[in-house]
């Protein structure tokens, strides 16, 4: 009598013979066949985005807005190199139970009143995509400008996956953030960055006088930055790659540190820097093993890594609008429903919703009014509500907004009209909608 053995290979279902290793049969196991996959873009098309492309030696790709940014925003992973990003394990799947409320729900706009979901496809709006969770479901999910299974740019929400990597290095021990940042990263010994607490960064509250700024001054301390990682016009003297650059970075200070805030991408970099000092290994490797590894998502993220493969952590992460979800119900209750063992800790929770400075916002490089609903910035995150709403932005129509205690994840991508505005503002929008389903 031959016995069999029964091996699953890619979905297939293998039946060998023991005795000789005969090959039995192939039967595939049982399930629906997945869904057909719609084109995001047509040959034609493609080719033809392509050719529209700015030449690089005088203006980079993101410099473009309209239809043309939001072809790009979808599609960078053709036109810049990038670095992966892995799940592993199973998939955590999202169930859904619509909620009519929020898609009925009426939103003012320059022509009038309009349902939320109407608005969306309509051109008052240049929202791609968005999917919100309540309790950990899925409660709305649209893509009136983008497939579902596309990995759009999440320009600056990328910020706070970095963050979050270094919060979990703190969990365990491996991170004092009170600690002045040359304790983890020695290469800064002798430059602006010596002496500035790790925290300090986090809040972007460094000093250094190296802040986003004027994009069209390619002379700045930022945009030479940008140059060094591909992702501004290079010169014959832009330098070669950032940690180069900011090992001998003495540009000086606009304040001490830790008594302003002023927003520069060089401080998530210098965070990035710090994670693969401590790990030993390059960062979107740690934010595999730590965060996308083990959170369930259905697809590989990556992240834009134009020159020598160093990925542009203060920006750049590609992923499907589902994943990002998932990764927001990290800082939720439901949690759990996703993972099995936590990965973002109630005591880093805690910090984002109480334990930032509200005089940062206040005593900002630029200050500007700080709304009485606003708490403070903190770690990498652009704002704190006092109804508990935590919020980060991504240029040009991008956001990430969780509230832990009403168990809400609502997550956004867009593109900036031809007049380089989001109009009108997605976070404004989105805000009033929660909040007159939810309640405050």
């Amino acid at each position: 009598m031959q016995h069999r053995l029964r091996l699953h290979v890619f979905g297939c279902l293998v039946l060998l013979g023991v005795h000789g290793g005969t090959l039995l049969g192939c039967q595939h196991a049982a399930g629906p066949p997945p869904p057909p996959i719609t084109p995001a873009s047509s040959v034609k098309e493609t080719l033809e985005q392509h050719r529209a492309l700015p030449d690089p030696d005088e203006k980079v790709w993101w410099e473009v807005s309209g239809a043309d940014m939001a072809w790009n925003n979808k599609n960078l992973h053709q036109i810049v190199p990038t670095v992966n990003v892995y799940r592993r394990g199973p998939v955590s799947e999202l169930a859904t139970q619509q909620d009519d409320r929020i898609a009925d729900f009426p939103v003012s706009t320059p022509s009038g009143s309009l349902p939320y979901a109407k608005y969306l496809a309509s051109d008052e709006s240049t929202t791609m995509g968005v999917v919100i969770l309540h309790r950990g479901e899925i409660v709305f999910e649209a893509y009136p400008r983008m497939e579902p299974h596309e990995k759009p740019i999440w320009w600056s929400v990328t910020k706070v996956l970095v963050s979050t990597v270094l919060a979990i290095l703190e969990d365990e021990g491996r991170v004092d953030v009170s600690q002045p940042v040359e304790v983890y990263v020695p290469e800064l010994m002798g430059t602006d960055f010596e002496g500035v607490s790790v925290r300090q960064i986090l809040d972007m509250a460094s000093g250094v006088d190296c802040p986003d700024g004027d994009y069209s001054d390619r002379d700045t301390c930022y945009m030479q930055f940008e140059a060094s990682l591909g992702d501004a016009v290079r010169t014959a003297n832009s330098p070669d790659d950032p940690y180069s650059m900011l090992a001998s970075l003495n540009v000086g200070r606009w304040a001490p540190p830790g008594t302003g805030f002023d927003y520069s991408g060089v401080n998530t970099f210098v965070l990035g820097w710090v994670v693969e000092n401590v790990t030993g290994m390059p960062f979107q490797d740690a934010l595999s093993q730590t965060v996308w590894g083990r959170m369930g998502a259905e697809s590989d993220a990556s992240i834009l890594a134009g020159r020598n493969g160093v990925p542009l952590t203060s920006g750049g992460l590609l992923a499907n609008p589902r994943d990002m979800a998932r990764f927001g119900l990290l800082f939720t209750p439901s949690q759990k429903g996703v993972v099995a063992t936590p990965i973002v800790s109630d005591r880093y929770v805690e910090v984002l919703l109480h334990g930032g400075d509200p005089a940062l916002l206040r005593n900002g490089r630029w200050p500007y009014p700080v709304p009485d609903e606003v708490r403070h910035n903190v770690y990498q995150w652009d704002t704190v509500f006092e109804n508990d709403d935590i919020y980060k932005g991504g240029w040009a129509g991008q956001g990430l907004l969780v509230n832990p205690r009403r168990d809400l994840v609502a997550v956004w991508v867009g593109y900036a009209s031809d007049d380089g505005r989001e109009r009108p503002d997605p976070l404004t929008v989105l805000r009033s909608v929660l909040t007159g389903v939810f309640g405050p």
